[in-house]
């Protein structure tokens, strides 16, 4: 036999040892395949182009789901309060401060938890050179509340301002421009506090009963250089 004939022979070889191993690893993902596939099957059938599944309601998986669902509702629902006179961190307009009609401006409120009972709106200025200064205290206000007008007394029981105020005390900074926070809390009782209650008695009264709570802040600076009309016309108004 010629060295033609042992290279033929040991190519033949060759190829027929490639094919049988091919053949053996395409029978071992078959098998692998089918494997996957029944235990895939296990949680769910197929019934023409509808899959069914099979889930136990204790399910980890599913009880992680139903979490994330509640974070996301409770996000949806976040309580907000909004101002249609000033945004967020702008300046008041004068007709809501000592400059002006000192009436309170239009409030809009949103997202209240539905297992709230009450409301409470505190608004304060933490720049006055001696302390804090209490401008409104509003509490046991109804969860049903959306709106709180311009000027209109507002459903609920008031607490004492710091100038022993029952309503609304508008901004009015002796020097400088102050941050004036409207505080709004839900919470999940009604209070029993008397009218004329102090911010300390409030915010102690409503320790441990907050479901949520949001703030509006506005800035105001009076001009003491223009007269009331002028700083009106400044504003558009």
């Amino acid at each position: 036999m010629t060295k033609k004939k042992y290279l033929i022979l040991f190519l033949i070889i060759i190829v027929l040892v490639i094919i049988g191993l091919s053949l053996t690893n395409n029978k071992k993902s078959e098998n692998f395949s089918d494997e996957n596939s029944e235990k895939a099957s296990e949680g769910y059938k197929i019934i023409e182009d509808i899959v069914i599944l099979n889930i136990d309601k204790d399910d980890p998986v599913l009880e992680e789901g139903e979490k994330l669902s509640q974070k996301i509702n409770k996000k949806i629902s976040k309580l907000t309060l909004f101002s249609p006179d000033f945004q967020n961190l702008e300046n008041i307009p004068v007709k809501f401060t000592c400059d002006g009609d000192n009436i309170n401006p239009n409030l809009e409120i949103s997202g209240v938890d539905e297992k709230a009972k009450s409301l409470v709106l505190i608004m304060n200025g933490p720049d006055a050179s001696d302390e804090t200064w209490i401008h409104w205290i509003k509490f046991n206000i109804p969860t049903t509340i959306k709106n709180l007008n311009e000027g209109e007394e507002v459903k609920g029981v008031s607490g004492e301002g710091t100038g022993a105020n029952l309503d609304y005390s508008g901004p009015c900074p002796s020097d400088g421009k102050h941050k004036y926070i409207f505080k709004l809390y839900s919470i999940d009782i009604e209070l029993t506090l008397a009218e004329g209650s102090s911010k300390l008695e409030v915010e102690e009264a409503i320790e441990g009963h907050i479901l949520q709570e949001t703030e509006l802040i506005g800035v105001y600076e009076r001009n003491f250089d223009l007269g009331v009309e002028q700083q009106k016309e400044n504003e558009g108004e």
